[in-house]
């Protein structure tokens, strides 16, 4: 009973003030020390890669969550973050691209506007557990990095553009490609988390991030969109790495709403793998919807 007690207040700590993950980051450091030592009681050594600890794993997933934020919140409001959300360590940039959906289905623009407040109080979250530490909002491309993804999916042919802001379909489609994304990066970071109540937290956001993406597939699904998810499916396999783990909606006799593997799970990306998607080519070198990269160790 005393251990769940402990574990109950790291989690309100991690809600209420961001002490969590200090407690992570020591110890992620602490065992890579002790590693050291024991592999070379003499000197460190000097050509080791650093400890990626919590507040690393935190700050990767805050520049997601940032373009999320973005994208949504001026989709439904017109707007971006306010100011007071975008400040931090590393390189802060502005936002292009971005304006306010005219939905063309009352569904349509409720679902916007709920991911839009999940995606606000995931920046929130994140921000409050770094605290001092939180990495400022990179420069984000709302405009050519869309056009650019569809014309590499085949969605758009060659010298048409792509904007996701002018349609309640292209929204969708736009959306698609960030969702799947986000639920395989936690996924694929959790064995790197140390700390229990971080852990907790980061599974928490995996789930809403998963229950957006079913949200955007089943949609997507039901209006025929079955040939432009493939497509958009296809290009993030082609950027993200060898394999094929990326999953389209479906067929006309057989839907296919949450991509899993044979044993009934969702798959991982490493943290290179989403660089490649998010930077729009398969090298993790900045370009496409970062134009100058991500802000902070994992970038």
């Amino acid at each position: 009973m005393h251990e769940e007690q402990k574990v109950l207040e790291a989690r309100r700590r991690f809600l209420r003030m961001g002490a969590a993950f200090s407690l992570g980051s020591l110890t992620t450091a602490a065992m890579a020390s002790g590693t050291a030592r024991a592999q070379d009681t003499d000197a460190p050594d000097a050509t080791a890669a650093p400890a990626i600890t919590d507040a690393d794993i935190l700050n990767f997933a805050l520049n997601l969550e940032y373009v999320e934020a973005e994208y949504y919140l001026r989709a439904v409001t017109g707007s971006g973050l306010p100011k007071d959300l975008t400040d931090g360590q590393g390189t802060p940039g502005p936002v292009a691209g971005g304006s306010r959906v005219h939905f063309a289905t009352k569904l349509g623009r409720l679902y916007a506007e709920e991911i839009a407040a999940d995606e606000l109080a995931h920046v929130r979250a994140l921000r409050a557990a770094l605290g001092n530490r939180a990495v400022a909002r990179p420069s984000i491309d709302l405009m050519q990095s869309f056009t650019a993804a569809a014309q590499a999916a085949g969605v758009v042919s060659a010298g048409r553009t792509f904007d996701p802001f002018a349609s309640e379909t292209g929204f969708l489609l736009g959306a698609f490609i960030f969702e799947d994304v986000g639920v395989t990066a936690y996924k694929g970071a959790a064995p790197l988390v140390q700390d229990k109540a971080i852990l907790e937290a980061a599974a928490g956001f995996l789930a809403v991030e998963a229950y957006h993406a079913g949200l955007v597939r089943t949609v997507l699904y039901a209006r025929n969109f079955r040939g432009a998810a493939k497509m958009i499916s296809d290009a993030r396999d082609s950027l993200d790495g060898p394999g094929d783990k990326d999953q389209g909606i479906g067929t006309a006799d057989k839907a296919n709403i949450v991509p899993t593997d044979n044993n009934g799970l969702a798959f991982s990306r490493t943290p290179a793998e989403v660089l490649n998607i998010v930077y729009l080519n398969p090298n993790g070198q900045p370009g496409g919807f970062f134009p100058h990269g991500f802000n902070g160790t994992i970038a």
